[in-house]
């Protein structure tokens, strides 16, 4: 039998979890899936890997080790134009060098075969980097180096296998193994190439099988958005959002309890599907605008969104079974716009909330009360203060100092040296899983995510508090603000007699109570849920065709984005509130109390004040029962 880990190529149906030293956790994982639950009816595309023993024997055959050793001689990660410079260097020399012809040959027979399974001369691909490090526990790559899209022809193959390899030495990927002690040397790079799914004519995203902001387990959640899936990796679209409740998903019920929609404003496509037209495998796949039409309907319906829940519970399952642990995953999924099929082209181990241990729960509370000038998704339950320092542009990285706070569109893996050092992170675009999202759970730092106009908004230099303690709603505020941390040890919490329940008011936040000990919920109001997730009048919605005022109308249309019967849209989003309520406290009893809005409240909601009398005591008014 032949030794694998003495070969150049491996195909995914050869590899599993088992093989992360030689093909990394990226590819391991997709050969994993592509081995065990394609089978039970999950769609994987398949590919092949280069192995981590072909990167070295590049390295090696080409002499570039003594070179990369010389450059690093004097590093300063905490320089960043001396890791730029030191970087590129060594980068430049990696793509300028010849791929041996041995590697070169099996490369281009492999891609042959891949193309001929799918029965095309030249088949687009994806060209993943996986990273590999032999006895380095704790080692995790994601995210730090390179992948190429819509890769078509042999030539582009082997030019963006080679750009893969040299990602090995981008600046956050160097900057992340000095930080961690890891010898540079120790750490081997895979590439994967992948049969591309037509995601760009139709929809993509990603799935979690763990509430990504408060660590609750019991739910799926996913984004989604047009075109291919790194607008929602990198964060430059605010997607979609679906969270579906596994215990009842599982009992084989509709188990979505709720639907955010997403304002989508741009996709990524194909450029060109031609090898002859792409000469530039960084040029690939491009950005464009989305048709209004598209920014306002969900991407996927219920039918798909249950297909991906049920597909990240079988994985779920799967994994947790082969580590013999509970192991929530993080997946990346993708719909082909041609055939109409959903596929899973990724998935790993979550490795942030699933590690956090809820002993203890930090409360923030602002002891002043101001209007926001941001108002964004939050990420984290903390507040911070700080100067806020506006950066665009990449190069002007090392302008930034500790403790500023971050403001810009969007970051990506580039951006981390400067992340690790801000006090809290601002972007225009992305939600809760693009990559700021996810650094800044990692580092433990606020982030409010998705503003649309914080670069307009703020000033570099002005003194700003980023307050993200209060929900999913992340707020900015003018100036230094005063706030009280509490933390409450829930271990040493005594056993009582006396059944205690929880008041929840709003269904974003009871997720994080749901740590709490507690026997369920005593109140759940349904009037928070009504002023929080709908914000409309009933009979607004009810006499939606015969409003007059074309400002009005505009408003509720924006607040009811997905739905054209308002009626449809009342009813989805209480019982989504009252559904996320009950699936945070399962199986305990959580008690709804019907809405008892005195008619000046019922005034405040869009739309109200057509429907309201003025009353001059409405705490005696028309009122609860009576109406």
């Amino acid at each position: 039998m032949e030794d694998k880990n003495k070969k150049f190529i491996l195909w995914f149906d050869q590899v599993g979890i088992a093989d992360v030293a030689s093909v990394g956790g990226k590819n391991a994982s997709l050969g994993e899936m592509y081995t065990t639950l394609v089978p039970k009816g999950i769609r994987v595309p398949n590919g092949f890997v280069i192995t981590a023993y072909a990167y070295r024997y590049f390295i090696e055959k080409e002499g570039l080790t003594s070179f990369i050793k010389e450059t690093l001689k004097d590093l300063d990660t905490e320089d960043i134009k001396n890791l730029q410079k030191k970087g590129k260097a060594i980068r430049e020399k990696i793509i300028a060098s010849n791929v041996p012809d041995e590697i070169e040959k099996e490369i281009a027979e492999a891609y042959k075969n891949l193309s001929s399974a799918y029965n095309m001369d030249e088949a687009d691909t994806a060209v993943r980097s996986s990273a590999t490090a032999e006895d380095l526990p704790g080692a995790s790559f994601a995210g730090e180096h390179e992948t190429y899209l819509n890769v078509v022809g042999e030539k582009n193959i082997l030019e963006s296998v080679k750009m893969a390899m040299a990602s090995l030495w981008n600046d956050r990927a160097i900057s992340y193994r000095v930080d961690k002690g890891f010898d540079h040397f120790d750490v081997a790079l895979s590439v994967g190439v992948q049969k591309m799914v037509r995601s760009d004519k139709g929809s993509s995203g990603v799935m979690f099988t763990i509430d990504t902001e408060s660590g609750f387990k019991d739910v799926v959640e996913i984004d989604a958005s047009w075109g291919l899936g790194e607008m929602v990796v990198q964060g430059k679209v605010t997607p979609d959002s679906y969270l579906i409740f596994k215990p009842t998903l599982n009992q084989g019920f509709r188990s979505i309890v709720k639907k955010s929609i997403g304002s989508k404003e741009n996709k990524m496509i194909y450029t060109s599907t031609s090898s002859v037209q792409v000469h530039d495998v960084t040029k690939s796949v491009k950005e464009i605008k989305v048709a209004p039409k598209e920014r306002n309907i969900f991407v996927l319906n219920n039918e798909e969104i249950l297909t991906l829940s049920r597909w990240a519970l079988e994985i779920e399952k799967h994994y947790t079974e082969k580590a013999g642990k509970e192991m929530p995953m993080d997946m990346e999924w993708a719909k082909d716009g041609i055939t109409g099929e959903l596929f899973i082209v990724q998935a790993r181990p979550e490795t942030v909330q699933s590690e956090k241990k809820h002993n203890s729960i930090t409360e923030y509370k602002l002891t002043t009360k101001e209007e926001p000038i941001v108002v964004g998704i939050a990420v984290g339950t903390k507040i911070a203060s700080g100067k806020a320092h506006i950066i665009t542009d990449v190069k002007k990285l090392n302008e930034f100092q500790k403790g500023e706070i971050l403001v810009t569109e969007i970051t990506d893996p580039d951006w981390e040296p400067i992340m690790k050092i801000a006090s809290a992170i601002i972007t225009e675009k992305g939600g809760r899983t693009s990559h700021a999202a996810i650094v800044s759970r990692e580092l433990g730092i606020p982030a409010v995510v998705g503003t649309g106009d914080a670069l307009s908004k703020l000033k570099t230099g002005q003194m700003i508090t980023v307050d993200t303690s209060s929900g999913t709603s992340g707020n900015v505020f003018d100036g230094k603000l005063e706030w009280q941390e509490e933390v409450h040890d829930i271990t040493s919490l005594p056993d009582t007699k006396t059944k205690v329940c929880m008041n929840i008011g709003s269904p974003e936040s009871a997720f994080m109570n749901s740590f709490i000990p507690n026997k369920g919920v005593g109140l759940a109001r349904e009037e928070f849920i009504i002023a929080s997730s709908i914000k409309v009048h009933p009979n607004a919605l009810l006499n939606f065709e015969n409003i007059k005022s074309k400002v009005l109308k505009d408003k509720i249309e924006e607040a009811t984005l997905g739905y054209e019967n308002k009626v449809d849209f009342y009813v989805d989003k209480l019982a989504e509130g009252i559904g996320q309520i009950c699936a945070a406290f399962y199986p305990n009893d959580v008690i709804v109390r019907f809405s008892d809005f005195k008619t000046n409240e019922y005034a405040t909601l869009l739309g109200g004040e057509e429907y309201e009398p003025k009353e001059e005591n409405p705490m005696l008014g028309w009122r609860g029962a009576s109406r």
